[in-house]
Order: C-alpha cells, then structure tokens, then sequence
C-alpha cells in the first residue's frame, strides 16, 4: 500500500490523462517576496491555506480540515512514524513521517489514508488536494510547504515527498539566515490542510490499472487497430443512436457469408458492443469492408466513411421491411436558387443531404456558420445571371433549407488548405455550439413547421492533435437525461456537461495568470491553443428524441446473431480448451492401401497435410495413455474390418529423404507415447502404416503375409513387405496396388506370378519392373538378380509397366504423353498445378482455370496447353508474373528458350526475385494479334475531343515502334471510323501536367513521344486570319490558385485589336461550353511561373496587346473554375467499403 521507496517528482509536462499527482515546486524562498499585504503565518491555518492551497478551477469541494502534528523529540524517533488520526470527508487521514529519511537524506513525509490494516472499504477512493508544511513551532514565520494532488486508493493509499527537506539544513544553526534552526530543540511542527473534492464523473485523477468500463459505466470500448479511433468514435455514434442499431439488426443476413457481409459484421460488432462486458475488436467489420493494412493504418476522412457506410447499408435495406429507414433518419432537404430581381424569374434545385459541411473559420459559433451557409450572393455588374429568355440580371443565388433529419450530423471543417503554407492545416480557433438548438432560423418560408425544429446534443465528436498526428475521441449521451460519457477507444468513462462541450470548442487556454502554453500529447509542441476540439456534432429532433433513442424500450438483435455468436464464442473456448489440454493428446497419422490406391506421385501416401484427398492419411488424435491395442480397434472400426486382421507398422525417414515402414508394431499393451518414442521419428508426427492379414487359419487365425511366403529353408532368407505401383502408358497414370510379400533370397522374376495375379493380368504378359528409390532415382530391376544383391528391404517399391509394341509407343509419344515409368516418374517431379486468371476479368469472357503442366515445359509448349484449353491460338497468347499481393507485376516476352521454371520461379540473381511473385499462378490475356507482333509495337494512348472540350474519349492503340504521327493519326481513323474530311481538321498535341507542351507534326516520330506526356487529338475550329499574322495563347484550367491545375489544356488563336468580350464569346464557340457552365468561369491572364498571382480579364482588355507586351511564352490564359475531380486533400485514395 505504501508507496515509499518512489522519489519526489515534478512533471512539467502537459498530459491529457494524468496518472501521477502533479506537485508544485518548492517555495522555501517564498518569505523574500515582497507584498502588499502581510504574507500569513504557519499558524494563521485559514489564512495560510486560502493563500498556498487555492481551489482547484472546475473542481468542487466536498469537505477540508487541517490538523497539526506536534513533533517532540524528533532525533530519539523510530525509523518510521505516524501522526494523529483526524477525519476530512468521513474518511480517516493521518500523516506518515521518515525522520532520518526514506532512503534519502531528506525529512520524508506523506499523507496517508488512516484505515486500519486490511480495513480498507472495498472500491474506496478519495480526490485529494493537499499541502504539507513543516514550521518552526517559536517562529511560524519559518516554514517548508509542499502540495499536491492524488486520487487515494486501497493500492495507493499514500503520496507525498520523499525529498521534503534536506535534514542537514533543518538542523542548521541558523535557518536561511534567521538566526535560528528550522527545527528547534528538536521539535517542529507539521500541518496537513486536505481538501477532499467531488467526482461527479468517478475518473478524477484514475490511473486506469485494472479499470473495468463495463462495471462502472455500463457500458464498452471499441480496441484501436492501429489508427482507427475515428472509425471506432463514429460507430459508438451510430451504435447510440438506438433507431439506427435497430434498423441495422433488421436487416436480414441469417444467410449472408461472415467474411465479406459488411451489413453482417456491423449487426455482430451491434451485438457484442450491447452484450459483451470486454472492449470489443473491429477486425472483422474492417476486413468486411475489404480493407488491408494501408488502410487501418491510415487515418481517413470521418465524413465520407459516414457517407460511404450509409450508402452500402442503404443498398442493403432495399426490398427488405427496413427499406428507407436511414433515409427517414438522417436525410434533410435543402434548396439552391437563383433568383432574379427585377424579373418574374427563379431557376432552383431541390436536393437531399446527409450532413451538413460548416465552416469554422471566420465563424464564433454554430449560428454564424449556419448564417455564413445560407448567406445570400448577389450576382449584378460582370457577374450578371443569365435567365432564359430575359437575357443577362442582376439575381440573387443561395441556398435554403427546405427540412432538417430527425438525426442532424454537422461536419465541422476543422481542417482547411492554408494559402501560404501550401497545405492543410487544422483551425483551432474557438468555436461554440450549444446543447440546444434551434433550427428553424435557416428554413424557408415555406417549409412544414408543424413540429418545432430544436435540436438536442447527442454527440460530440472530438480530434485531438493537429492534421499528421491525432487522436479521435468522442462524448455522446446515450439516454435523453442523462450524462455524456466519453467513449475513448477501449475506455468509457463517465463525463461532466463542461468536459463534453465547453472544453472542445477549442482557442485558448483559460489561464488564471495569462495563456500558458500546453503541450499538445500527440504531436509533443506547445501550443496556447487546445489542440482538441469538436470535428462532428450529433443533434436529435426534440421532438423524435424518444423514437431515435427508443426510451423505455429494449433494442433486440436477431435470434440468428444471438446464435451465431453463441457458436463462435462456443467454438473459441473449444479451441482454448484443446490448447490447454493438448499436452495429454499426440496427433497419429495412419496411412492404408485404400489411400496408396488413390496416390499419384511419390513414395506411398502424401505424408504432408497441406490439402485433404483420399490419398492423405488420415489423422487421429489420441490420448498419449491410449494403448496400441485400443488405437488398432479404433482404426479397425474406421477401415471397417477386424481389428486382428490389421496390424500396425512404425514409418521411419530414411536417408535419402523417403519415408517407408520400417517394424510391425507387436507390443499391444504398449502407450501410443511409449510406441512413438520407441519407433517413431523425433521431428515428426507418429506415422504408422496398416496392414491387411491376407487370410485366416483353420482356426480363425489372422494370417499376414510374412506367414505365408514360402522362404524355401534357404540360410539368411527372409520375407520382405513389398509396395507395387503400376504406371499405365495408355492412360498416362502412376498409381498404388498394394503391398505383398516375397523372399529376400528371390530372383526379381520369382516375385512375377504375384504381380500378375495382383495386377489380375493373363499369363505371358510382358512387363518390366523398376525400382522407387527415391524422387529423382529410379531404376530398372534386372530379372535373374536376387532382390538381396538389389538391396531390396521392407518397405520398398517397385513399379510394374506393361511392355509396349513400337506402335502402342510411337502412338503415346505423338500424344505428347511418356511411354517409361522413369520419363513419367520426371514428369511427376517437374509437375506443377499453374492457375491461369483472366488479366481483365470485368469481361466475364475468360474463365480462371488451373493446369498441370511440366517446370520443363518450354515457352511454346505451355502456352500450346493454355491455347488448347482456351481454344485460341497459342501465338495470340500474354503472359504476366502475378506479385505477392495478386497484382500484375511483370509481362513475360516470347522467348524460346525459357521454361516455365524460369518464368514462375526467377533464380537468385534475377532483380524480380520470386520471393514477391506467385509461383504457381500467371494472369493471361487474349489479344487481337500474335504477341511478337505485339512486342513490335507501342501502346498509345490518346483523349480524342469531337467536340471542343465538351466531350472526350480515351482510346488506346497499338503503333508500330517505328511510326510516325501520321501513322497515328490512321490507327485513330480507322478504330473511330472517321471521314477524311474530319481527319483533315485533327490536331495532334501534347500536354503535360494539364498544360499544353507542343504539337506534334505528321512527321513526327512515336518514339519522340514522353511516357509521362498526355496526348490529345482534337477537332477545333481553323484560325481563318493570315498565316503571317496568326497568333496563338496556351491556355490551361484552375481552380481558384493557378498552381491546382485540372482539366484539358489547348491553344487558343488570337485576333488582332479584338476586345475581351469578343475574345470570350469566340473562346465559348471553340471551346463548345455555352450558357451557365460557361458563365461560371472567369479567365485570367497567367505569367510564368505558374503560382503568380492571376490577373483577371475585363471586357475591354485586348489580349492580343497583352501577349505583344510580354514574351509570347511568358503568359498563358487560365480558366478559373471548380475541379469536379478533386478529392480529399492529403488523400492517396478514396475510402470504400466492400
């Protein structure tokens, strides 16, 4: 309990969550200071605390005392002492004393909690602000204070100084020149003042060891994955607001796959939140939504995730019992207009919203950027509104609002580009918004009011930090009266009105003494601004407060979710429980001749379980005290035969790599555990093979085979269990027999009249035999050899192969197929499964598929397989390497001598390295022609504008390398099927970060073209001046700074003497952008470099003069209108949700 051996400390630094008492620093000095009045004695006790022990702002007091401790004899005292129990706030306190020091030499002295031994009440806590202050008991002038703050507990049932004072200093002579020792005949004096304060939110200085935010709040956190807090601060948003978790739960998924249904993962994520009493993971509503690690790791806009996620859940809805819910929600109406003044006219446009964006710049408060929405805009002088059929008039263009959701979400814009940093940059101005609202303000005149449009706060959502380094929280009020709490990733806790609101309109610090700077805790600099404010606001209807929340009812999850996660949870502690009990079972792997029989390839079952067939063993899992008995009865009921007529055999690894039987298990009393150690191999699974007893005795005997072998009485002879395997040129297959016995003093053609009857063979057959010995060793077996002098033993497995007529071979070879066991055997070793899928697979023209082919397979001869199974022609065949994220990563070239090794599985001093790409896959592509004509050429690109800039395309074409533009310009003609006429006109240019560069003439090589240029073909009207006097502007689009280029750059002829007005029209004839689309954009001269300031063009301005004053490439024309392309700044891609 007590804290004893830790040293004074002061923190000095900002931290939003403390965990430590903050300490002020040591006022020995504080006598010197001159004031106005008297400073008060050490005796003075109310006027000494009201100046040295001040309220804490926003906290309130529950009960203070102070009580003096009178220290005689203070050199004769034990070790440790205590002072006098006295009482503040119902609780006991005393003060703990260090005489000689706690390991230090100081005078230590703490407050202490006064309970007696293990009499702690349970969950007991106390706030505390306190001041120790030692004094001189002959001159209360003399004194040392030290104060601090702590949250008392049954663990931390002590705080205070371990260095209070150094002890060679109180017992001076004279005391800071006083002329006498702070203590003095060896007493002194010491007064605690504590000050007990309220905890209405039951958090007040918490360090959160071992708190539980289930037990104390009701409610649960979401975990963090890494940077989604303001994922996990939406979604407590939407999880309390109860109509929308209701609507969620409706939606119906009982047959929806988990993985992937992102309206399934929400409803569990729902569900676990209401009944879990643990914070709960996002990872499976994340992994619905399709997301990777980019995208947990990187924090996005809340904005759009809210937009992207009620959309996908609004897909979901449709056709179901729930469909429109949201809609019903969280959609308002509001209403653009122009309105002319001085004619009968209005043009207006009526459109749903979501959520509101608001300006927080330039704006003190909710009202004002509500006023700054619907402001008016006056459009008179140049900026005159062109109305139909009352030409150009002064008009007045705003927006209203038509009606407000039942559930209003107010994106604050705490983010914006900065001009002159040229980057975004978070607004920490203050800006307040109130717990209730009106709305009504902001409506039309004709807009329903028959319920009142106030609003109440549901909801605050914060950010803290600034735009690179944050953190996101929220405070949201789960029922109509009651509290706000604030829901910080995994912790809930309990939040006061002022925490939930005032302190997230951000600006300053409330200082008593000035703006002191802070320190900000994500980004670690000091600021005197909050780095945390209000980003997103929640307000409900007072009106539908009892419907959104659902007073007075439950909000029940589908009995489906309920079960489903009841199974999850069931199966989970399944697992745990086979975890924890694993050390008493051992995995057996048992092999027999129904898997050999269904096995082709090497040695006699795939021992490696990486896929379930019927050739893999099968694995039992047993108890380690298991007898071998007991385990052969449990396989004999599996194999459905009687357990005497099978018996066990050990399977060993042998040198070369093979793994083969090695001993019959006969020790039927013996453990599994004790069989595996004695027989099995060490870094492996207990592997056993099972053999089948070929018959029984006259007494009902199970005899095996190594019974039944005639071993002839010659010396050293023995049986030997065999394997056979037949490989079938015909139908090109290698598959297992079964198992039999023959003498180890045979000849190799003794063993041929079982091999015959096992093969079910007429007599005469001709056969050969090889041997197995391993991957890449396979041997012929000569038949007048002794399978001794073969170094045949158990185990072993020879290959049988009928003997083929010149013609059966000649047949099987044309077939591409092998007419050895040995050339088959190779194949088996080279073979791979490729899967082949389509590069383009929007076309739903090409299936994905896989083949087994050959490593050895040359180039031609693969692709003659893919071309075959696709029935194409091979030559019209591509090719590309797929990288480890399933990307395309590189084309693969014709070329005759590569394998398909090389090309799945570059070598060591290949730059790709095959460690990024797939080895056993390549993405395919049919094309239009033979890929070495295709190689030959160049794939170009190019936007083709018909119609100014009113429409474009864009086309790709495959140009031979060596063309011209001309040559270009013909691909284009024929793929569009253009007149010569209209090819006469086509212009062929370049552009270059949405800025003209050159045009290119017919001459002009395709090779000379950059791979970062874009390239244009356009059809604009031909400058009809004479050639000596045509002149031409570049002109290029911008958005509001001429550095935001967008948008299709294009020269532009110039007339001689025309003014601006004419300019313009002429541009819109051009350009073929006519009425309000062309009125919204303003042109302005643009000198190099490109981020100079705009100089925006009047009616009366030449242009042809201002390009005679400049340097005809100095000066270009910008187009200043919105980019509709534009996306979130700072943004590498937009969200989604799968």
């Amino acid at each position: 309990m007590d804290q004893l051996g830790s040293d004074m400390l002061v923190d000095d630094d900002y931290e939003e969550k403390q965990h430590v008492a903050i300490i002020e620093p040591d006022q020995d000095d504080v006598m010197d200071e001159v004031e106005s009045e008297p400073e008060p004695r050490a005796d003075e006790y109310e006027a000494f605390m009201k100046k040295h022990l001040p309220e804490l702002a926003d906290q309130e007091t529950e009960a203070e005392v102070y009580h003096t401790w009178e220290i005689n004899d203070w050199r004769n005292l034990a070790r440790r002492e205590h002072g006098p129990t006295f009482e503040c706030a119902d609780n006991p306190w005393r003060v703990l004393f260090f005489p000689y020091g706690n390991n230090v030499d100081f005078a230590s002295f703490y407050l202490e909690q006064g309970f007696e031994e293990k009499k702690v009440p349970e969950d007991w806590y106390a706030c505390v602000q306190f001041m120790l202050v030692l004094w001189n008991r002959s001159d209360p002038s003399m004194y040392i204070l030290h104060s601090a703050t702590h949250r008392f507990t049954a663990d931390e049932g002590d705080w205070g100084f371990t260095r209070f004072s150094e002890l060679r200093r109180l017992f001076a002579a004279s005391w800071d020149d006083r002329g006498r020792p702070m203590v003095e005949n060896n007493s002194a004096n010491v007064t605690a003042y504590v000050r007990v304060l309220k905890d209405p939110t039951g958090v007040l200085w918490h360090n959160f060891i071992n708190y539980d935010s289930k037990k104390e709040t009701g409610m649960v956190g979401l975990k963090n994955q890494g940077a989604t807090c303001y994922l996990n601060s939406l979604l407590q948003s939407l999880f309390f607001t109860n109509a929308f978790r209701q609507a969620v739960y409706q939606i119906p998924t009982e047959n929806d796959d988990d993985q992937s249904d992102s309206a399934y993962a929400l409803q569990r994520l729902f569900y676990l939140l209401q009944t879990s009493s643990l914070a709960v993971g996002t990872t499976d509503l994340t992994r619905s939504f399709g997301w990777d690690s980019k995208q947990i790791f990187e924090q996005q806009d809340v904005q759009e995730l809210s937009r992207v996620l009620m959309d996908r859940l609004d897909d979901k809805m449709k056709g179901t019992e729930v469909q429109g819910a949201l809609e019903r929600m969280f959609v308002g109406k509001m209403k653009t207009y122009i309105s002319c003044i001085n004619v009968d006219y209005e043009s207006s446009r009526i459109e749903d919203f979501w959520d509101i964006q608001l300006n927080v710049s330039g704006n003190k408060n909710l009202d004002d950027s509500f006023k700054d929405y619907v402001q008016v805009e006056t459009m008179e002088g140049e900026n005159k509104y062109f109305a139909e059929g009352f030409g150009l008039q002064d008009a007045k263009k705003g927006v209203i609002f038509e009606s407000f959701p039942q559930v209003l979400h107010l994106q604050l814009k705490r983010f914006e580009y900065d001009i002159n940093r040229d980057a975004m940059m978070k607004v920490n101005d203050r800006y307040e918004f109130p717990e209730i609202w009106d709305a009504s303000p902001y409506l039309a005149d004709n807009a329903d009011r028959s319920e009142p449009y106030v609003y109440h706060l549901h909801g605050v959502l914060v950010h803290s930090g600034d735009l690179n380094a944050g953190h996101y929280y929220a405070f949201l009020k789960p029922t109509k009266e009651g509290h706000f709490y604030k829901f910080d990733d995994d912790r809930v806790t309990r939040a006061t009105k002022r925490e939930a609101l005032e302190e997230n309109f951000g600006g300053d610090y409330a200082q008593a003494n000035g703006n002191q700077p802070q320190r900000n805790p994500y980004t670690r600099t000091w600021s005197a601004k909050r780095s945390m404010s209000a980003y997103m606001l929640v307000y409900i209807r007072e009106t539908r407060l009892d419907d959104v929340l659902m007073a007075g009812k439950n909000v029940d999850p589908p009995q489906h979710l309920a079960d489903r996660v009841a199974e999850e949870k069931a199966a989970f502690e399944r697992r745990r429980k086979e975890r924890e009990e694993a050390h008493l079972y051992m995995d057996i792997q048992v092999a027999s001749e129904k898997n050999f029989q269904q096995y082709q390839g090497f040695d006699i079952v795939p021992w490696k379980i990486d896929s379930e067939s019927p050739a893999h063993p099968k694995v039992h899992r047993v108890l380690r005290t298991t007898t071998m008995s007991e385990f052969t009865q449990t396989v004999a009921e599996d194999l459905e035969v009687d357990a005497d007529m099978i018996r066990p055999w050990a399977m060993v690894n042998r040198q070369n790599g093979t793994i083969r039987p090695d001993v019959p298990i006969t020790f039927s009393d013996m453990t599994v555990e004790e069989a595996a150690s004695k027989y099995g191999t060490k870094t492996a699974q207990f592997r056993l093979w099972i053999e089948k007893a070929e018959k029984r005795d006259d007494d009902g005997t199970a005899l095996f085979g190594d019974k039944v072998i005639d071993l002839k009485s010659q010396p050293q002879n023995r049986p030997l269990m065999l394997f056979l395997k037949h490989f079938d040129a015909k139908t090109q297959s290698l598959y297992g027999i079964g198992n039999f016995y023959a003498a180890y003093q045979d000849r190799v053609s003794d063993v041929s009249p079982q091999i015959m009857k096992m093969m079910g063979w007429a007599s005469g057959t001709n056969f050969k035999l090889s041997e197995e010995i391993k991957q890449n060793m396979i041997e012929a077996m000569k038949p007048k050899v002794t399978l001794a002098q073969s170094e045949i033993q158990d185990g072993d497995i020879l290959t049988v192969q009928r003997t083929l007529s010149d013609k059966e071979s000649s047949q099987i070879t044309a077939a591409g197929g092998y007419t050895e066991a040995k050339e088959f055997y190779d194949y088996l070793l080279n073979r791979i499964s490729v899967e082949f899928s389509p590069k383009f697979p929007d076309t739903n023209e090409h299936p994905t598929f896989s083949l087994t082919l050959s490593k050895k397979m040359t180039y031609d001869q693969f692709t003659a397989k893919v071309g075959e199974f696709l029935k194409v022609e091979p030559t019209h065949l591509k090719f590309t390497t797929i990288n480890a994220a399933g990307k395309p990563k590189l084309a693969v070239k014709y070329n005759q001598q590569v394998t398909l090794n090389n090309i799945l599985t570059p070598g060591a001093y290949n730059y790709t390295t095959s460690s990024v790409q797939k080895p056993d896959a390549l993405f395919y592509e049919v094309l239009e022609m033979s890929l070495k004509e295709l190689e030959s050429r160049k794939a170009m690109k190019i936007t083709w504008l018909p119609e100014g800039l009113s429409k474009e395309e864009e086309h790709s074409l495959m140009i031979p390398r060596t063309a011209t533009v001309a040559d270009l310009m013909e691909a284009l003609q024929r793929k569009l099927g253009l007149s010569d006429e209209v090819m006469s006109k086509v212009l062929i240019y370049e552009g270059h970060n949405s800025k003209f560069f050159k045009s290119l003439g017919q001459d002009f090589q395709i090779m000379g073209i950059g791979e970062y240029l874009t390239l244009y073909a356009a059809v604009f009207p031909e400058d009809d001046s004479p050639k000596e006097s045509q002149k031409k502007i570049n002109v290029f689009h911008f958005d509001k700074e001429p550095a935001k280029v967008h948008g299709i750059p294009f020269q532009f002829p110039l007339k001689e003497g025309e003014k601006w007005s004419d300019t313009r029209q002429r541009l819109s004839e051009f350009t073929k952008i006519k009425g309000k689309q062309f009125d919204k954009i303003k042109f302005a001269v643009v000198s190099k470099p490109h981020y100079s300031k705009p100089d925006y063009l009047d009616d009366d301005d030449i242009l042809w003069d201002r390009q005679q004053t400049e340097s005809r490439d100095e000066i270009s024309l910008g187009m200043d209108h919105v980019n509709k392309q534009r996306s979130f700044w700072g943004k590498t891609d937009s969200i989604f949700i799968r």
